[in-house]
């Protein structure tokens, strides 16, 4: 089983059920294994009986609380906060935090932006640490069309190090949902959507280290999207106007009609794609990984979620989708001038399966709802 938003399976232990927390590895290795730690432990006594500990601080176990919400949701409090706490109080903490969560010490890090957004990270991670409320989360449901593997990734986003996404599918768009978040985007947020019915075809390897061509091209298509979206909720309106008016007529046949026929050209766009073309990022833009692949399969345009501190005026910015191979892909912030690097979690989870898609759907919804 998968729960959010850590994410936290749980493992079933002779007597025990114990929670993992389940970490990125230090950024900005993306393709370097899953980081776990024990964050409770649940010891099964006879007689219906049982006793919470909490596994979280260098303190060893200790006493803690379990209590069942609702269905797929439950929380955990920890009795015993201290245990959580250093003799050096909250600067060893940090320096502690620090070396676990990103493998390196404060004066490894020159940039003082970078200094200031850790550190926000680190106050916005340690106030949770107390009482903690979990929800299911499922993975995602794949198809045979799918482009790649739907999954969870690893992904890279600057100075706030690596996060957790999960990557579905959903027709003609693809969509990349924070599972773990930061001091801007907070976790359950659609971080990343890919619009599979636009392609983009990058210029030359020369020209594309030219920022404002590989601009160009992307900013022309966003406007080609918004004409289409424009058009398309005026026949929309068009349409429900003539069937307010004339109730028999066979619209709904047609509209039919039309939406195959736009799948059916995207499945001959994607399956015209080449199988391989040389890549590199334009001058200018910024990646924690120089060592993303030089070379790509295709490019599609997409939006990217950005906003300030405390998910203040969010919005979505145009950016390129760039798959890589099977188990990587990467997106160009147009805007922000940055590029993020994803790699696949191989880790199996037990039990983590959707039911169906519109458990899934609604299980997307769910966990959207906890970060607004």
């Amino acid at each position: 089983m998968l729960w959010a938003l850590c994410p936290v399976p749980l493992q079933v232990d002779g007597l025990f059920i114990i929670g993992w927390m389940y970490l990125p590895p230090h950024d900005p290795h993306v393709d370097d294994p899953m980081r776990f730690k024990p964050l409770f432990r649940i010891h099964l006594m006879e007689r219906k009986c049982a006793t919470v500990e909490c596994m979280y601080g260098h303190k060893g176990p200790h006493n803690g609380h379990i209590q069942i919400v609702k269905k797929d949701e439950f929380s955990t409090k920890c009795n015993q906060t201290d245990h959580h706490r250093m003799s050096g109080g909250r600067q060893e903490e940090f320096r502690t935090w620090l070396r676990e969560e990103w493998g390196r010490t404060l004066e490894d890090i020159f940039h003082e932006h970078m200094q200031e957004l850790i550190l926000m990270k680190f106050i916005y991670t340690s106030q949770y640490d107390n009482c903690l409320t979990y929800r299911r989360i499922y993975l995602p449901p794949s198809s045979p069309d799918d482009l790649i593997q739907p999954g969870l990734f690893k992904g890279t986003y600057g100075s706030h190090g690596l996060e957790i996404v999960m990557l579905s599918f959903h027709g003609k768009k693809a969509k990349g949902t924070k599972i773990t978040g930061d001091p801007n985007i907070p976790a359950g947020q659609q971080t990343v959507e890919i619009d599979l019915a636009h392609p983009l075809q990058l210029p030359d390897i020369e020209n594309l280290r030219d920022f404002s061509e590989l601009s160009r091209i992307v900013l022309e298509v966003q406007e080609q999207v918004r004409r289409e979206e424009q058009q398309q909720g005026q026949e929309e309106e068009e349409r429900s106007q003539q069937a307010a008016s004339q109730p028999a007529s066979p619209l709904g046949g047609e509209g039919a009609e039309g939406e195959e026929t736009a799948a059916g050209a995207e499945g001959k766009t994607q399956d015209k794609a080449p199988g391989s073309q040389p890549f590199v990022l334009p001058m200018g833009v910024i990646s924690r990984n120089e060592d993303y692949p030089r070379s790509c399969r295709i490019c599609f345009y997409g939006t990217g979620l950005i906003a300030g501190h405390g998910f203040t005026s969010p919005e979505r910015t145009p950016g390129v989708f760039v798959l890589f191979d099977d188990d990587r892909f990467g997106f160009i912030w147009l805007e922000l001038k940055s590029f993020s690097l994803y790699s696949r979690i191989k880790v199996s989870f037990q039990n983590a399966q959707a039911p169906s898609r519109e458990a899934f759907d609604e299980m997307l919804k769910n966990i959207q709802s906890l970060a607004t």
